[in-house]
């Protein structure tokens, strides 16, 4: 069964910067889209950015230019480089499959917390 663990996030001031990673194991990681996710208190889980195994990416609209996604298959990790946060940023974020998630299991997730 997948097994999914996100870390790295944190509390920061808007404008600032934090990277989350996800760590994957029990299933076929380097051929999958892998894709980050974010929930915000008393809102659906919404799609943030997935990445190809090709290493081809996608974005939210409301994260373009400001949020990187990134994989590296030998350590079986997916990566969420954020900057320029904002306080609308603030939320539980997730990992899965992309663009939509496949995997059951879902991890506890990380909290981001923008303060403005």
């Amino acid at each position: 069964q997948v097994q999914l663990v996100e870390s790295g996030g944190g509390l920061v001031q808007a404008g600032g910067s934090l990277r989350v990673s996800c760590a994957v194991s029990g299933s076929v990681f380097s051929t999958e889209t892998m894709a980050w996710y974010r929930q915000a208190a008393g809102k659906q889980r919404e799609l943030v950015a997935f990445i190809t195994s090709s290493g081809s990416t996608h974005y939210a609209d409301s994260v373009k230019g400001r949020f990187t996604i990134a994989r590296d298959n030998a350590k079986r990790t997916a990566y969420l480089q954020m900057n320029s946060l904002k306080p609308e940023d603030t939320a539980v974020y997730y990992c899965n499959t992309g663009p939509r998630p496949a995997w059951e299991s879902w991890g506890q997730g990380t909290q981001v917390t923008v303060s403005s």
